[in-house]
């Protein structure tokens, strides 16, 4: 019996994972990563990174991609977020569409963000630290790009109104204005 429920979402390249959670009186257990499960629903990406963040209420973090090949499998470990994968490859189906969907500790579902995707996320409490798989490649701040959070273009319904949010990212590019390089990264 498989220990995860795959959902693909709206734009199907964009996975959501529900693991099976064992609890009793004492706590539970999850796994959150099993490769030979996650590879037939085809993320086969060659995980090299784990990180994670902390953030307060209301900070919203993105819209963040690589430009290099770089998937994320990303999970609230404490909190609760609303967390975004939004196309960004020129020539793509679902160029310009986003998907978003709540990520928390209690509900325990993580998200696939493949390659060429533009990822963010608001915190929806107090507080959330936000877990995550990065690969093939390594993070590397000269290979990391961003957009406005709230481009037109790309149109996210962030469930909050007036999030805080850092000066790079409050002052990244609009979509209109990266892509050509989008083009360039993408195809």
């Amino acid at each position: 019996m498989s220990k995860f429920e795959f959902e693909f979402l709206a734009i199907p390249d964009v996975i959501l994972v529900k693991p099976r959670v064992f609890g009793d009186s004492r706590g539970f257990f999850a796994e959150t990563y099993r490769k030979n499960e996650f590879a037939e629903v085809g993320i086969t990406e060659d995980f090299v990174q784990d990180n994670h963040s902390r953030s307060g209420a209301k900070i919203l973090r993105g819209l963040h991609f690589q430009i290099v090949p770089q998937g994320k499998l990303v999970r609230a470990a404490t909190g609760r977020i609303f967390d975004v994968a939004a196309d960004v490859r020129p020539g793509s189906p679902t160029y310009k569409q986003w998907v978003g969907t709540e990520l928390s500790d209690e509900n325990m579902h993580q998200i696939y963000v493949p390659p060429g995707f533009a990822h963010g996320f608001v915190v929806l409490g107090d507080s959330a630290d936000v877990c995550y798989k990065v690969g093939p490649a390594y993070f590397a701040d000269e290979t990391e790009r961003g957009i406005k959070w709230n481009d037109s273009d790309i149109a996210v319904e962030w469930p909050v109104s007036d999030p805080s949010t850092s000066d790079r990212d409050r002052d990244a590019p609009s979509l209109a204005d990266i892509e050509e390089d989008l083009r360039e990264w993408f195809g």
